[in-house]
């Protein structure tokens, strides 16, 4: 039994709304978001599998928690990479359930969280990179885990990506805050095309010291491989080699990891 407990704190750490219960919580914020507002989960129970919802709009993702999770509400530029919907207005449902145990083990996407942030490390699955074209929002790491696979632009929302800045040793990494046992990826690769480019070559390297390189073609299409199950922590994609085109921007959309967990 895990007593968990949503809160919204202001920019002065004052309480603006806040409620708890056992294995579920549901909170309802009637009040505008201000600037510096956040958004705190606590658990008296650690490295447990959570379904969080921060905003009605967001959505929901089985999380892996580690210690209490904070999140910072993101305004004006900080938030184009999401539905225009999203914390927006004067009322907010957020919700975190303790997941059940055929709900962890299930097969499934071990990499989507669209409560991702940057800096964060304790809500897995997180995503983290080398490079973020110009730091901006909508070039993010943690794009390519929000579930949003629609790549056939880019910039603001949904066209989001993780973009690489015409870095040659760009690298993604996925971690998933324990082990989970794998065995496909999914990349769904950005096709704005002829804007883009693409990567005719890739490699994934793997926690468990393996690595796999893959060849990809110009598609808007998911490029799908399959491999030995591997138990692993994280997963990173790097030795990226665009095709000779002429466009020097490729990008990724999404990365699916598929596989469950012991």
């Amino acid at each position: 039994m895990a007593t968990l407990c949503l809160k919204v704190l202001d920019v002065n750490g004052n309480t603006i709304a806040v409620n708890r219960g056992e294995n579920e919580v549901n909170l309802v914020c009637t009040r505008e978001y201000k600037e510096g507002d956040k958004i705190v989960l606590e658990s008296s129970e650690k490295h447990i599998n959570i379904w969080l919802q921060l905003d009605d709009a967001l959505g929901k993702s089985m999380v892996y928690i580690t210690n209490n999770v904070e999140y910072k509400i993101p305004f004006a530029e900080r938030r184009i990479n999401l539905s225009p919907k999203v914390f927006c207005g004067e009322l907010h449902l957020l919700s975190a359930k303790v997941a059940k145990e055929y709900e962890r083990k299930t097969y499934r996407n071990l990499a989507i969280n669209v409560n991702d942030q940057h800096g964060e490390v304790n809500c897995y699955p997180h995503a983290s990179a080398n490079v973020e074209t110009r730091n901006e929002v909508v070039f993010a790491a943690k794009n390519a885990i929000d579930g949003i696979t629609v790549n056939s632009s880019h910039g603001e929302w949904p066209y989001q990506s993780w973009g690489i800045n015409r870095r040659k040793d760009a690298a993604i990494k996925i971690e998933f805050g324990r082990k989970v046992i794998v065995d496909t990826i999914a990349l769904y690769t950005r096709a704005d095309f002829p804007h883009d480019n693409w990567w005719e070559k890739a490699t994934f390297t793997f926690s468990d010291g393996s690595n796999l390189k893959v060849d990809m073609k110009k598609s808007s299409e998911a490029h799908e491989f399959s491999f030995e199950s591997k138990e692993i922590e994280w997963i990173e994609l790097s030795e990226l080699i665009q095709s000779p085109e002429e466009s020097p921007f490729p990008a990724l959309t999404q990365i699916e990891v598929y596989g469950y967990e012991k």
